[in-house]
């Protein structure tokens, strides 16, 4: 019977959604900036009340011993609220995605052929413990003209109920169809299960979240899914690099914030400089209280800082420490022979996220940007950049590790399909 109630709220809030996507791809520019616009004023003026729900999930993680890397992504207070309303005003700024011709031309038997961007129609969003994401999906997918089911993780159920109420709300009352925004309540897994089963209703289905849900998806979703992946990233120390500015961006990568799918978590580091870099680098990160899980040579010189009275958490690492996201202060540490070494380690264990060289090796650093297979390359800059804000995309609906439709941090365009006009003037087909 629970099944079946489940089933029921589903299937009621995508066909919801799938009503109100004919409409919504109708309106235009103007309409659904002001949605956004509306959307925004509405997150600033309920900010206690979603701030309220938020209090309740976090409360409820720190009760079920929810580690500090997830709470952190978890938490919303008002300047987290004030970011989510200020991601849908940047939204407003930028071009419309639907209307665009992509191609122009005549064909031989005189007819005018177009192909135009149009929405995709209807996108399911499966996330985890990100309240957040449920303001930048909405936003997102209305900008493009696109109806939403939004299924986020128990942890955040108070905090998402709050805030898609609060859009869906807001814009309808500025004109956009109702059931533009819909949330599945249900915090059953069996919820995600049936969202994964309608196809024909549900256009493209979304996973944002750990590896467990995203291949989850991917192997069992009737949809069709854009992958958004697990990001074992890594930050590369090439023998040509000025060592103060690698220890610059080694840090930003691994400790800006530990809980994020573009955080650093293997350090990479050319053998012929281990000793010169490594005992400041690991220093560095032991300060910062980063457990390192060290190969031979970098577990010798963590030793020797800890003789020296550092107070550093270091052990062997293993087999599964070069596959592991860790989404905490833990940072497996390698030492490799040169930049193909790097590579092949990179190509073998990364996920195809973000990945960094450090150098002044012109040579090494373009057969590493050329050779590494990750959605985004990096040449003395941190992972830590790969984010649809900071590529100028505004708010991000997630980063697609996978080679098809999107790749990247992907937005607005990504969430559109394309359709041929043609207009003739009574042409027939032999």
């Amino acid at each position: 019977m629970a099944n079946e109630q489940i089933r029921a709220e589903v299937l009621e809030i995508a066909q919801a959604a799938k009503h109100a996507s004919a409409e919504l791809g109708q309106k235009s520019l103007d309409e659904r900036n002001r949605a956004l616009l509306a959307m925004a004023a509405a997150l600033r003026a309920h900010t206690a009340e979603i701030v309220a729900a938020n209090v309740q999930d976090m409360d409820a993680a720190r009760e079920a011993g929810t580690k500090e890397s997830l709470l952190d992504r978890l938490m919303l207070d008002d300047a987290r609220v004030e970011s989510m309303a200020s991601a849908l005003e940047d939204l407003v700024a930028l071009p419309d995605p639907l209307g665009e011709v992509q191609e122009e031309r005549e064909l031989y038997n005189g007819m005018q052929l177009k192909r135009m961007s149009v929405p995709l129609g209807v996108v399911a969003v499966v996330y985890e413990a990100r309240p957040n994401v449920t303001a930048d999906a909405a936003g997102i997918c209305l900008k493009a003209g696109n109806a939403c089911v939004l299924r986020g993780g128990s942890m955040a159920a108070a905090s998402n109920a709050a805030i898609s109420r609060v859009l869906h709300d807001a814009a309808v009352e500025a004109g956009m169809p109702k059931g533009c925004i819909g949330s599945i309540a249900s915090t059953d897994r069996a919820a995600t299960d049936e969202l994964m089963q309608l196809h024909g209703t549900v256009d493209v289905l979304i996973p944002r979240g750990g590896a467990g849900l995203i291949r989850h998806c991917v192997e069992c979703s009737k949809v069709p899914v854009i992958e958004t992946g697990t990001g074992n990233c890594h930050v590369y120390v090439h023998e040509s690099a000025e060592l103060a500015k690698a220890v610059s961006i080694v840090l930003n990568a691994k400790c800006r914030r530990y809980g994020v799918c573009n955080a650093a978590e293997t350090l990479l580091v050319d053998r012929v400089i281990a000793d010169d870099f490594l005992p400041g680098a690991l220093a560095e990160l032991a300060q910062r209280g980063v457990a390192l899980h060290c190969d031979g040579i970098a577990y010798g010189i963590a030793e020797k800082l800890a003789e020296s009275g550092a107070d550093v958490a270091f052990d062997h690492a293993d087999e599964s420490d070069w596959e592991t996201e860790y989404l905490a202060p833990e940072i497996a540490v390698k030492c490799v022979s040169g930049v193909d070494d790097a590579i092949a380690h990179i190509n073998r264990y990364g996920t195809h996220h973000s990945e960094a060289i450090v150098a002044r090796d012109e040579a090494a650093i373009e057969r590493f940007l050329a050779r590494v297979d990750a959605a985004a390359v990096y040449a003395n800059a941190s992972t830590a950049f790969t984010d649809g804000g900071q590529f100028g995309m505004g708010a991000e609906i997630g980063i697609s590790t996978q080679k098809l439709h999107a790749r990247g941090p992907f937005a607005l365009k990504a969430l559109t399909s394309y359709k041929y006009v043609l207009r003739g003037e009574g042409q027939v087909r032999a």
